[in-house]
């Protein structure tokens, strides 16, 4: 392990470099019962160039490398170190947002770059970027689209990888390529004045190479560049809540307004979800539970540049129609709360500590893909397998 530190230290410098660290704040919550693993190191690359030496050396040495950009708490068991003598690669460092583009609505970032960082500076230009439902403030923008996080705004989700756009991807052998236009890297102003913008991912050629990195969790390259493309920040917000008192009750409304792609925020949430939410402090999730809808659709309508006002109350009435057909009704505030806080919690990432671990201080999540249509089966059986575990089935936070 001496050796391998001297010759990592070669290549990003002896500060970036530790040996044995902490790995608390790199692994899961639910692996913390593991017993501690083999010896480690931990490498922290400044650029591109730095990262496809580590690969190289990886290669020539036969080391594991555990690619980590986000910060902790992690859940999901990908940045556990299983194998002897792996070696952590974080890219924190590369925490740079390279160019933001109002025109192309398109922001060039670093894997290290965050939710909380990225929403901050896309805010100066007018822009957002779509989100999941309230991630980490330290959560790695990059990471959390290559592995697919749902966000809460299918209106702008076209497929799998929405919004992400080009890649710079350092292969497992260490040899590099800029998927879809990403060779047009639009770093300089140069770049932009001549049309060289990396806003095409498919390709290079007839392969979507992009879409062999996605869900992989590191294990096929590591992605040290992106482009992802922005929405224009609206100029009126509303959020609404339809809610009911089964889950059954809101799907055939749902699946209209998925239909017309009304809604800048959409999703369905049971109300222990909804309580952990709203709630500031641990005690207050079963009271606000109480007081809350069993299942609840948010649905959210904006306006942007161009009649914002109007637009927001075409839509509102619309929505309202749609749900006065399906027995259903729409209100603007959630009973104990006021709406506009539920609305300015949803566009932010989420305030410490993490909404999902706010109530019981840990979680466990299985989350996959269904049509709507069968989810009532599934959560049936979730709760069934709660029971049988004597786990309170009214504590499981459920969203769609």
């Amino acid at each position: 392990m001496d050796k391998k530190k001297t010759q990592l230290v070669e290549i990003v410098g002896e500060d970036a470099v530790v040996e044995n660290p902490y790995l608390g704040a790199f692994c899961s919550l639910d692996h913390t019962l593991i017993p501690p693993l083999r010896s480690h190191l931990l490498v922290r690359p400044r650029n591109v160039d730095d990262v496809q030496h580590i690969v190289l050396w990886a290669n020539e040495t036969q080391t594991p490398l555990v690619p980590v950009s986000s910060g902790p708490p992690h859940f999901r068991g990908d940045t556990l170190p299983t194998a002897p003598e792996a070696v952590i690669v974080d890219l924190s460092r590369m925490n740079r947002v390279l160019r933001v583009d109002r025109r192309n609505r398109l922001v060039l970032i670093e894997p290290g770059v965050t939710y909380g960082q990225l929403q901050s500076e896309l805010q100066k230009y007018g822009l957002r970027v779509i989100m999941p439902l309230l991630p980490r403030q330290n959560k790695s923008v990059l990471a959390a689209l290559l592995e697919r996080e749902p966000p809460i705004s299918p209106r702008y989700h076209w497929n799998m990888l929405e919004p992400l756009r080009s890649l710079e991807i350092v292969w497992g052998n260490g040899d590099k390529l800029y998927s879809g236009s990403g060779i047009y890297r639009g770093e300089t102003d140069e770049d932009w004045l001549e049309g060289r913008v990396p806003v095409w991912g498919p390709g290079p050629g007839q392969l979507d190479y992009y879409r062999l990195l996605s869900a992989s969790q590191g294990t096929l390259g590591i992605a040290t560049w992106a482009s992802v493309k922005c929405e224009v920040l609206p100029q009126v917000r509303k959020l609404f809540l339809v809610p009911a008192a089964r889950l059954e009750d809101l799907l055939d409304f749902t699946y209209k307004l998925l239909r017309f792609r009304f809604g800048d925020e959409l999703f369905i949430v049971n109300n222990t979800a909804l309580a952990m939410i709203l709630a500031r402090r641990p005690e207050g999730v079963p009271t606000l539970r109480d007081i809350l809808p069993a299942w609840a659709v948010v649905v959210g309508v904006t306006g942007g540049e161009f009649l914002p006002a109007e637009r927001v109350q075409a839509q509102e009435s619309d929505i309202r129609d749609i749900a006065q057909e399906f027995g259903l009704s729409l209100t603007p505030a959630v009973p104990g709360c006021r709406g506009g806080d539920l609305l300015k919690i949803l566009l932010e990432p989420s305030a410490e500590p993490y909404w999902k671990i706010r109530y019981k201080g840990g979680m466990q999540e299985i989350f996959f893909l269904t049509p709507l249509e069968r989810t009532p089966g599934f959560v049936a059986t979730m709760l069934a397998a709660a029971n049988d575990h004597q786990y309170p089935a009214p504590d499981v936070g459920i969203y769609l």
